[in-house]
């Protein structure tokens, strides 16, 4: 009996140990801004567990995916309105797909997103997440941060929150949009609104953890008693 339940154990964590080795195809389908006035078309490059790509482009990870879309870094020009430049208004929109290549699923994900606003700078955010083969929306969230001049307060701004899709999925789309505007002011002026960077890391199913985790322990005692 022993021994079944220890080779059910084994050939369980087997197939959770080949899901996870075989990892997840992380593709970056756009990510690209546009300040105005002129409609200046702008490149963000997007870093995927430490490579740096430009959408389109597909990147295999072995470890749970790590998105990081460096709007600072946008070219020509970062994500930025006011601050001097010419630029009254501005959007950005990040979209990309996660698909598991060996069935593993991932739960939420941390959430961090860094910028600055000042006087009547303002960004405005949404992000949102569905599953790719059900269209159910997993996630949605929105959050807006202000200047001075609108009651906020001036200077750098940021989130850093954990948040849970409302199912696991295994193959997903994210879709992230962000609106910045000086709301009128001067331009070149004082008023700012920048995006300075918007990043993901995602978390995997607990039960598969668990899963991978006992079938480990398992090898190790077995390996022991021998």
């Amino acid at each position: 009996m022993r021994l079944h339940k220890l080779v059910l154990t084994l050939t369980a964590s087997a197939v959770m140990i080949a899901a996870y080795a075989a990892g997840w195809d992380v593709t970056a389908i756009n990510s690209s801004g546009v300040l105005n006035p002129g409609s200046v078309l702008t490149n963000v490059p997007v870093n995927i567990n430490g490579t740096t790509v430009n959408a389109p482009a597909t990147v295999n990870v072995l470890t749970t995916p790590q998105v990081t879309f460096l709007t600072n870094a946008g070219n020509p020009a970062p994500i930025l309105v006011g601050n001097g430049t010419s630029y009254t208004n501005g959007t950005f929109t990040g979209v990309y797909e996660v698909k598991s290549m060996g069935g593993g699923a991932l739960t939420g994900f941390n959430f961090v997103l860094s910028g600055f606003v000042f006087e009547y700078g303002q960004i405005i955010f949404f992000k949102k997440v569905v599953d790719y083969n059900t269209s159910e929306v997993l996630f949605t969230g929105s959050w807006t941060w202000s200047g001075s001049a609108y009651g906020g307060t001036d200077g750098p701004v940021s989130l850093n929150q954990s948040f849970s899709l409302s199912s696991p999925s295994s193959h997903f789309l994210v879709f992230e949009v962000a609106i910045l505007h000086i709301d009128g002011a001067p331009a070149p002026g004082t008023s700012t609104a920048s995006l300075q960077l918007i990043e993901q890391d995602w978390v995997p199913e607990p039960a598969s953890l668990i899963a991978l985790a006992t079938g480990l322990g398992a090898l190790v005692l077995r390996r022991r008693k021998q």
